[in-house]
């Protein structure tokens, strides 16, 4: 199987310093901070781009599934919102968000929410992210 990889660098103490977050084949590179982590600042952070990963995956996931029962979608398209919130252990991800809508000829509502839910049950990073208390789904055909 594949190995990905991405690096982070961090100058200086947790508050007053700053630092740069790296995907391993330089597609994205950003740089984040204290305040663009638990504040509202410039900048990237971690739960961001596990919010990428995981609307990254789950919407493949979907097309995925879509495809091996013969509905191939003309586009899905997912929005991760994660929550970070605080627990005895300190800052925790305390729910994550997807919102995704599809267009998929030939399948109705019912049946979209169907193949979401196994998305989002299936998807690499959503198993990744089991320890997640919540992770809710609003699912849209347009």
């Amino acid at each position: 199987m594949a190995v990905h990889g991405a690096s982070a660098e961090w100058n200086g103490s947790l508050k007053e310093g700053a630092g740069k977050m790296r995907l391993g084949s330089g597609a994205f590179e950003g740089a984040y901070s204290f305040v663009s982590r638990f504040e509202t600042g410039p900048g990237t952070n971690p739960e961001e781009l596990i919010g990428a990963a995981h609307a990254g995956c789950f919407s493949m996931a979907l097309a995925a599934a879509l495809g091996r029962a013969g509905h191939h979608p003309t586009t899905i398209k997912t929005n991760a919102k994660v929550h970070l919130g605080a627990s005895e252990a300190g800052p925790t991800i305390t729910r994550i968000d997807l919102e995704v809508e599809g267009v998929v000829p030939g399948i109705d509502a019912a049946q979209f929410q169907e193949f979401a839910e196994g998305a989002k049950k299936g998807c690499v990073v959503s198993r990744a992210l089991a320890g997640v208390p919540n992770i809710t789904l609003n699912a849209t055909l347009k």
